[in-house]
């Protein structure tokens, strides 16, 4: 029997890759009837010092993030999962997953895209191999 999995975590960047990885945790919640957790990271590197020193425009990043992903969640309850979250953190995406996030979310699975994405969005590429390596859990790699 495959195994059953009750809390999936999925990182999310909206690189192509790390859009199919939503969406393959999407049919996985669905089909184990898991609770579905989305997370992005807030990256510290993505601010200027002054930016970084602004409560203002940290808050702002943050709530942009928050609303960017009550969008995946609408997209996941609509999908029909029935139970979908979701979790910002800040830091380094691999590390911040592995050190803060699974140890607080506690799943079972972590689904995340094989490639990075430049620009403002948070990207979890390039740390794919660290979360592979390091994550408590088990994790999927989509490609």
């Amino acid at each position: 029997m495959a195994t059953q999995f009750k809390r999936i975590l999925v990182g999310v960047d909206d690189s192509a890759d790390a859009l199919l990885a939503f969406s393959y945790a999407i049919h996985q919640a669905k089909q184990d009837d898991a609770e579905l957790v989305i997370v992005s990271i807030l990256e510290d590197d993505d601010m200027n010092v002054y930016q970084a020193l602004s409560k203002d425009y940290v808050h702002g990043e943050r709530d942009e993030l928050q609303r960017h992903l009550l969008k995946y969640q609408q997209q996941a309850t609509d999908a029909g999962v029935t139970k979908v979250r979701t979790v910002i953190a800040e830091g380094e995406p691999g590390e911040t997953i592995v050190k803060e996030v699974i140890p607080h979310v506690q799943p079972d699975l972590l689904i995340i895209g094989s490639l990075a994405k430049k620009g403002i969005a948070k990207r979890f590429g390039s740390q794919a191999a660290y979360m592979a390596k390091y994550a408590p859990i088990a994790v999927l790699v989509i490609r």
